[in-house]
């Protein structure tokens, strides 16, 4: 019996979720907004009082990005501290799978190309897509939305668009294919499968070296009063 604890920060929406054998048997949700800091420890700390119950842990599944920097590093951080706490190892899901995962759980591996998009500022999102049997068929990438956005795609099978990304193309693409995904966010309990099959093949890593996966470097920047002195 595998029992992982699934940590998701990648967005403004913060989960944890408890997962027994790839199934959900405790879910905290809050989307809030950028509150990662303060409602994590609670919801893992409610998460752990299962754990006891049930005699113990085997690993924890964290989002590995792309998504906010400062979200995943909060998240993966606590999820490191976990893993070396309990001597257990980590497993990282990719943010946009996560969210492909549920779709097409929730149209019931409908055939079509599952292209989950996260805001990444002016028109610009980090993509990928996946077939409907969670298979990833081109690699997360940084793209602007532009008409001719889905003119690289072949056939004729239905194009989902999904995640707060997918917003920026209902004024820009114009097809047929398309069909918009509304308020998709990766959440925590949409983990649990994705975390148990990932524990049974060995797909785990030790928390000395995991990283999450940003795709673009953090920017800081100054407000303009410093600038001008």
């Amino acid at each position: 019996m595998a029992c992982i604890i699934n940590i998701e920060t990648s967005t403004r929406v913060c989960s944890v979720a408890l997962a027994v054998d790839g199934v959900t048997v405790f879910s905290e949700i809050s989307s809030e907004g950028p509150s990662h800091a303060v409602l994590l420890g609670v919801f893992v700390e409610k998460a752990l009082k299962e754990v006891k119950l049930r005699g113990g842990m085997d690993a924890v599944a964290v989002s590995s990005g792309p998504g906010s920097y400062t979200g995943l590093r909060i998240g993966v951080s606590l999820a490191k501290g976990l893993c070396f706490g309990y001597g257990i190892p980590i497993i990282g899901i990719s943010t946009l799978k996560i969210m492909a995962q549920a779709v097409i759980r929730e149209h019931n591996k409908a055939t079509g190309i599952y292209y989950p998009m996260l805001d990444a500022r002016r028109m610009e999102v980090y993509s990928a897509m996946y077939d409907n049997e969670g298979r990833e068929i081109r690699e997360t990438k940084a793209e602007i939305i532009t008409p001719d956005i889905l003119n690289d795609i072949p056939g004729d099978q239905t194009i989902y668009l999904l995640g707060d990304g997918a917003a920026k193309c209902k004024e820009v693409v114009n097809s047929p294919r398309v069909v918009i995904i509304d308020n998709v966010y990766p959440l925590a309990k949409d983990m649990s499968d994705l975390a148990e099959e990932a524990y049974k093949s060995g797909n785990v890593e030790s928390a000395a070296y995991f990283e999450p996966f940003y795709l673009k470097e953090f920017q800081a920047t100054v407000g303009k009063n410093k600038v001008l002195g």
